[in-house]
């Protein structure tokens, strides 16, 4: 592993290569994106096997991107992203995961992510895209970026994923609420959100009882009147 860069080569006009961090559990898979990354000229700085992991080295070494997996032992991929964008806003985090999930993307962007893309994707397209991303665009998959589109359209209408500026709720419970207003069941949020049942039947008990509650339905009946009230507002500042 490399010490951590402070700053460009002096005198030299070229453009650094890409620095990167490989975030996977799985060490064939590290490898093999490892491989395809060296080969076209990225620096993979470090490799990490969780997601703790993942964020320490990349608040140590700062690299261009992290390139992230979702289901990882311990602290998961959307967390340490959270976490890495939040203390480390110049790093990029990529997603790159065997979900194909829309919902799974729109929580890995929420979060702070610059792309998501599925491992089914052809490789030897990587290198360009997190040169892309490095470069400030994002990396989403076509369909997605249409399911972005028609999320933005449907909250236009009824405020359905905007989250309250005033809220008791966290950034998490959030996620879990708004998955609920879509009709997500139970075990959809946990599957949307890499979660356990059990984890997620512990924050939406939070939500009843900072919302004085005592039901999902009625959580999500207080969540649309909060949206309503909320663009209401926005409409009369209009």
């Amino acid at each position: 592993m490399e010490e951590p860069r402070d700053g460009c080569r002096g005198g030299d006009a070229r453009p650094e290569p890409l620095r990167v961090i490989i975030a996977d559990d799985d060490a064939l898979a590290r490898r093999t994106v490892r491989d395809v990354l060296q080969g076209d000229g990225i620096i993979v700085i470090a490799e990490a096997a969780d997601g703790r992991e993942a964020v320490e080295l990349s608040l140590h070494y700062k690299p261009d991107i992290v390139l992230m997996d979702l289901v990882m032992p311990g602290l998961d991929g959307v967390a340490a992203t959270r976490r890495i964008t939040r203390a480390a806003p110049r790093v990029r985090v990529v997603v790159l995961t065997c979900s194909e999930d829309r919902n799974v993307g729109l929580v890995a962007l929420r979060s702070g992510a610059s792309g998501f893309l599925g491992k089914s994707m052809d490789l030897a397209a990587l290198p360009r895209t997190l040169r892309s991303v490095h470069a400030g665009e994002v990396a989403v998959p076509r369909a997605l970026a249409a399911h972005l589109v028609d999320v933005v359209r449907r909250m236009r209408d009824d405020g359905s994923g905007l989250r309250p500026v005033h809220s008791p709720l966290t950034q998490r419970e959030w996620e879990v609420l708004d998955l609920l207003c879509q009709g997500a069941s139970m075990d959809g949020v946990a599957d949307a959100l890499v979660l356990s049942a059990e984890t997620v039947r512990s924050h939406v008990k939070s939500v009843t009882r900072k919302l004085g509650v005592r039901s999902r339905r009625e959580a999500v009946d207080v969540a649309q009147r909060m949206r309503s009230d909320m663009l209401a507002e926005q409409d009369a500042r209009r």
